[in-house]
Protein backbone atom coordinates (compact mmCIF):
# COMPACT_ATOMS: atom_id res chain seq x y z
CA UNK A 1 0.00 0.00 0.00
CA UNK A 2 2.88 2.23 0.90
CA UNK A 3 4.76 1.70 -2.49
CA UNK A 4 1.78 2.12 -4.46
CA UNK A 5 0.93 5.51 -2.48
CA UNK A 6 4.40 6.82 -3.22
CA UNK A 7 3.61 6.00 -6.92
CA UNK A 8 0.70 8.13 -7.14
CA UNK A 9 2.27 10.72 -5.23
CA UNK A 10 5.06 10.78 -8.23
CA UNK A 11 2.84 10.31 -10.55
CA UNK A 12 0.30 13.46 -9.53
CA UNK A 13 3.94 15.36 -11.43
CA UNK A 14 3.98 13.87 -14.49
CA UNK A 15 1.50 14.59 -17.54
CA UNK A 16 -1.97 13.00 -17.54
CA UNK A 17 -1.13 9.84 -19.86
CA UNK A 18 2.66 9.60 -18.81
CA UNK A 19 1.03 9.69 -14.79
CA UNK A 20 -1.70 6.75 -15.66
CA UNK A 21 1.53 4.67 -17.51
CA UNK A 22 3.25 5.13 -14.25
CA UNK A 23 0.00 3.39 -12.38
CA UNK A 24 -0.54 0.76 -15.03
CA UNK A 25 3.26 -0.32 -15.07
CA UNK A 26 3.84 0.11 -11.28
CA UNK A 27 6.86 2.18 -11.77
CA UNK A 28 7.33 6.20 -12.40
CA UNK A 29 9.59 7.51 -15.22
CA UNK A 30 12.33 8.33 -12.87
CA UNK A 31 12.59 5.15 -11.38
CA UNK A 32 12.71 3.69 -14.89
CA UNK A 33 15.26 5.58 -15.86
CA UNK A 34 17.70 5.14 -12.66
CA UNK A 35 17.75 1.26 -12.97
CA UNK A 36 18.43 1.10 -16.77
CA UNK A 37 21.06 4.04 -16.01
CA UNK A 38 19.74 6.71 -18.82
CA UNK A 39 19.10 10.02 -18.34
CA UNK A 40 17.60 10.95 -22.25
CA UNK A 41 15.30 8.79 -23.43
CA UNK A 42 16.96 7.79 -26.25
CA UNK A 43 15.74 3.94 -27.46
CA UNK A 44 19.18 2.99 -28.58
CA UNK A 45 20.88 3.37 -25.23
CA UNK A 46 17.66 1.89 -23.40
CA UNK A 47 17.71 -1.03 -25.58
CA UNK A 48 22.04 -1.51 -25.20
CA UNK A 49 21.49 -0.63 -20.94
CA UNK A 50 18.70 -3.08 -20.88
CA UNK A 51 20.02 -6.13 -23.28
CA UNK A 52 23.03 -5.96 -20.35
CA UNK A 53 21.27 -5.55 -17.31
CA UNK A 54 18.77 -7.98 -18.17
CA UNK A 55 22.00 -10.77 -19.45
CA UNK A 56 23.81 -10.26 -15.97
CA UNK A 57 20.83 -10.69 -13.84
CA UNK A 58 20.03 -13.98 -15.64
CA UNK A 59 19.14 -16.41 -12.82
CA UNK A 60 21.29 -19.31 -15.03
CA UNK A 61 24.91 -17.65 -14.32
CA UNK A 62 23.62 -16.54 -10.93
CA UNK A 63 21.83 -13.73 -11.00
CA UNK A 64 18.41 -12.36 -9.22
CA UNK A 65 15.20 -12.70 -10.84
CA UNK A 66 13.77 -9.72 -9.30
CA UNK A 67 16.23 -7.56 -10.56
CA UNK A 68 15.99 -8.83 -13.88
CA UNK A 69 12.06 -8.51 -13.27
CA UNK A 70 12.45 -5.00 -12.82
CA UNK A 71 14.98 -4.43 -15.65
CA UNK A 72 11.92 -5.70 -17.84
CA UNK A 73 9.89 -2.95 -16.32
CA UNK A 74 11.85 -0.36 -16.56
CA UNK A 75 12.34 -0.76 -20.06
CA UNK A 76 8.41 -1.54 -20.89
CA UNK A 77 7.54 1.91 -18.58
CA UNK A 78 10.25 3.69 -20.80
CA UNK A 79 9.16 2.17 -23.85
CA UNK A 80 5.66 3.29 -23.00
CA UNK A 81 6.81 7.27 -22.75
CA UNK A 82 8.72 6.96 -25.79
CA UNK A 83 5.38 5.82 -27.38
CA UNK A 84 3.12 9.03 -25.36
CA UNK A 85 5.40 11.33 -26.85
CA UNK A 86 5.89 10.31 -30.30
CA UNK A 87 1.96 10.25 -30.18
CA UNK A 88 2.38 13.39 -28.54
CA UNK A 89 4.50 14.89 -31.38
CA UNK A 90 2.25 14.10 -34.26
CA UNK A 91 -0.59 15.15 -32.76
CA UNK A 92 1.40 18.34 -32.68
CA UNK A 93 1.97 18.46 -36.25
CA UNK A 94 -1.49 17.87 -36.95
CA UNK A 95 -2.80 21.16 -35.07
CA UNK A 96 0.05 23.04 -36.88
CA UNK A 97 -1.42 22.17 -39.89
CA UNK A 98 -4.28 22.89 -39.36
Amino acid sequence: AASRAAADARGRSERPQSAAASRIIGISLQEAQQILNVSNLNQEEIQKNYDHLFKVNDKSVGGSFYLQSKVVRAKERLDEELRIRAKDEKEKGWKAET
